[in-house]
Order: C-alpha cells, then structure tokens, then sequence
C-alpha cells in the first residue's frame, strides 16, 4: 500500500516528504587533559574533572540551539576504539579525525590544572585544517568551577565561525550558581557511570542532588544510568 501510494505522488508529480537534513555548524569536546597539581592525594580527582568539564561544556554548548553539538558518548566510544585512553594526550590531527567521523566542525580540547587558582586551558581545532583556530584560558577560584566553564564556554567559540549563544540566556547561564562540591561528585559519576560501575555512578549522582537539589544535569545521568541497566 505504501508503495502504491509513493507511485501515485510520483505520478501527479507530488514531491514525497523527506526528513531535513541538520545544517547547523556541528561542535564536540574532548575530555580533557591533566595539566598538574590537582589534588595529587587523590589520584582518581584529575581524571573526574577531565570528563566533568568534557561534559559541562558539552551542555554549555547545548544551550545554543543554533549548534548541533555531539554527545560526549559518541566521543567516548570513538576514543575507546581507537585505544586513546590510555596511549597518551589527544592531538590536533586526531582530534580532527575524531571530528570528521562524527561530522563536527570543529573539536574543542585542553586541559585543566591548579597552581594556586584553578585554571582551564581550551583549544578549538578545526576539523577541516586540523589546525588550531583559536586558544582560550580561564582561571579563578575552584570554589566557581561552574561559572569558569559556562564563561568559557562562551568565549571559547567567539571569533570563530560559530552563531554565539543569545545575550539573555549567557547571562541566564552565568548567573547560574552550581556549588563546586556537587560539580566534583558529578564528575566523579560520570567518570564511574564510563566504567561501567552504575551503583557507584549512582551513589555519587544522587550526593550531587542532594547537595544541589535543581541539578538538573545530574538527574539526567541518573535517568541515563537506569535506561541502561
């Protein structure tokens, strides 16, 4: 019947309806790298806070509905397969491969260290050069580790090709006040949840609600966690 019908569109000349295709600049982040002197008595807190500003930014960037922006679990399984987990820093040419192989414009890398203040170094490269387009650095207290990624977020993508995020919502996101403390057990279990320990990723999803209850990220990890068990 569905083909009967397509040949009847076709021969009045009816175009058939086809699904858009999504044209908006495509942007992905890397997890990011150590850079030192983070809390070096808990070895597991640098890596935490890699993929928890890996995945802030990733939804600082979604707040943008004129990006189309990868999901950290596409960057994740990519990574996994081919094996740069654990064989050193991600650069410029992988990064843009990566890139490519999830359509992205362009990639978004760096690292994240404290000496003193807590800072966080960005770099986009674009996927089409492999070249770094633009290097962007924020530094400040940890205890606004939030507010450090949500403004870089938005500095990080200007002078670029790239639409920017509207005024009002940049400030809306600014103003936005997420204790470090629940940003830390929220890193924590997306780091847990990558591993595959969904109790523990849960544990420390549920002491980040507690501590931040309009978190709303973190209800969403939990909800992620139970559609997969």
């Amino acid at each position: 019947m569905r083909r009967m019908l397509g040949t009847m569109a076709l021969a009045a000349g009816l175009a058939l309806p086809v699904q858009a295709q999504d044209t908006r600049p495509g942007i992905a982040v890397l997890p990011f790298d150590f850079g030192g002197s983070i809390n070096a008595t808990d070895p597991e807190l640098p890596e935490a806070l890699g993929v928890g500003v890996q995945q802030l930014l990733t939804t600082e960037f979604a707040a943008n509905s004129a990006l189309r922006v990868v999901d950290r679990s596409q960057i994740r399984q990519l990574i996994a397969e081919q094996d740069l987990g654990g064989s050193g820093r991600v650069d410029a040419n992988t990064a843009a491969k990566i890139g490519k192989l999830v359509g992205a414009r362009y990639m978004v890398m760096g690292s994240v260290s404290e000496y003193g203040d807590f800072r966080i170094d960005a770099r986009i490269v674009s996927v089409e050069t492999s070249e770094i387009v633009k290097t962007e650095k924020i530094n400040g207290k940890r205890e606004n580790l939030y507010n450090l990624v949500a403004t870089l977020a938005n500095t990080v993508t200007r002078g670029v090709n790239l639409p920017a995020l509207p005024r009002q919502a940049m400030e809306m996101r600014e103003k936005r006040s997420v204790p470090t403390e629940a940003v830390t057990y929220y890193s924590r279990a997306l780091l847990y949840a990558d591993r595959g320990n969904t109790a523990r990723a849960t544990e420390l999803f549920n002491r980040a609600i507690e501590i931040f209850p309009e978190y709303t990220e973190a209800k969403e990890g939990l909800q992620q966690l139970s559609r997969t068990e």
